[in-house]
């Protein structure tokens, strides 16, 4: 199976990149990615760049120029409405814009043409689960992303009130699926508490758990790429 792993730090990219030591360099626009392989998948790993449109602009030059039958998302997010803590990770089992409304008579958080939620990967999810079912720092719901930091109460409040499912927030996982499933392509969305928004000050927090948040992603993402067939 050809992978596409766009993972949102360097520091997680490295990690990856230890799996693939013969990996080779491929030029997509101004981007480098790396070709490897783990286990019995062709990998081709970059960074996304953040926000919606660098992740959704460099989500679809990969897929018009490798093909890929499957994208996986990891990197960091906040965690809200109290379920997740830092140091958890989210398999996302549902994705959608916090910050998109098309205008009277559509859907608050769908984009244009677009279903309100975006589902990652049946088949994905599935393993998932059988990997890491018990697991109590492993979890699955909603994550929600728009173009800004979430770090105040009253924006988690507004979220919450639109999708009250919803337990994490970010910045690309919402503009990645909507280019995956443009596209036909499964995807599936895999990432790490790194601040609780409304808890605290949770920049500082964020910032403190950078150096340690892609280890953390990297362990299941691991996990995942060996055992996807």
């Amino acid at each position: 199976m050809r992978i596409v792993l766009l993972a949102a730090m360097q520091k997680e990219l490295e990690l990856i990149l230890k799996l693939m030591p013969e990996a080779s360099e491929l030029r997509v626009g101004s981007n480098i990615y790396y070709e490897g392989k783990v286990g019995d998948n062709e990998i081709i790993a970059g960074q996304c760049g953040i926000g919606k449109v660098n992740s959704a602009i460099n989500t679809y030059r990969l897929i018009m120029t490798v093909n890929p039958d499957l994208i996986i998302n990891s990197g960091v997010a906040g965690g809200v409405g109290g379920k997740l803590h830092i140091g958890d990770v989210l398999i996302a089992d549902k994705v959608v814009y916090h910050d998109v409304w098309c205008g009277p008579g559509t859907i608050y958080g769908a984009a244009d043409g677009f279903d309100e939620y975006f589902y990652p990967s049946p088949k994905i999810l599935n393993l998932a689960h059988s990997l890491f079912d018990g697991r109590s720092d492993i979890n699955y719901g909603l994550i929600c992303s728009g173009d800004k930091f979430i770090s105040k109460l009253e924006e988690v409040e507004v979220i919450r009130a639109n999708f009250p499912e919803a337990v994490a927030v970010d910045m690309e996982s919402a503009s990645i699926a909507q280019i995956a499933t443009m596209s036909g392509v499964p995807f599936a969305i895999v990432r790490v508490m790194s601040d609780t928004p409304g808890e605290g000050e949770n920049i500082s927090q964020y910032e403190n758990f950078w150096n340690l948040a892609p280890e953390k992603t990297f362990q299941c993402l691991h996990a995942l790429l060996e055992n996807i067939n």
